[in-house]
């Protein structure tokens, strides 16, 4: 996947729920502080920031956004490419939110700790730029 020229900002204006794009917006301001990076739209519906390289066992590789997330119909979708299972101790104490494989799923920013989701972003990002050869 590649980025966009889609406006980052005509995106979540565009946002029904108004606390997907309230929370959308705090998303943005958060992981631009976390990353150093501008925000950008990879694909119709993922705001990223950075990028990073990954390659699967099956051979298939390709880049994506290093920190990200999607504000979606029933919740936000912060993603997690190093998987959650990494972060079980913060996610204990982060609040109300539920998760897949790579995912946190959030219904409302204001439930949950923003200092713990932060710091688990900030990990995150940074592990998966450490792996990305030139980034």
């Amino acid at each position: 996947m590649e980025p966009t020229s889609t406006s980052v900002s005509s995106f979540i204006d565009g946002v029904a729920s108004p606390v997907r794009r309230r929370d959308a917006q705090t998303l943005v301001a958060l992981m631009a502080r976390i990353t150093g990076e501008q925000p950008a739209m990879w694909g119709p519906s993922i705001v990223g920031f950075g990028s990073y390289h990954y390659k699967y066992a099956s051979g298939r590789e390709g880049d994506a956004g290093a920190a990200a997330f999607s504000p979606r119909k029933d919740a936000t979708t912060v993603y997690l490419p190093d998987g959650v299972d990494t972060y079980t101790e913060q996610l204990s104490r982060l609040g109300d939110h539920k998760t897949g494989a790579g995912c946190l799923y959030i219904k409302d920013l204001a439930k949950v700790d923003l200092d713990i989701l932060g710091g688990i972003i900030a990990e995150s990002y940074r592990r998966v730029t450490a792996e990305t050869p030139g980034s």
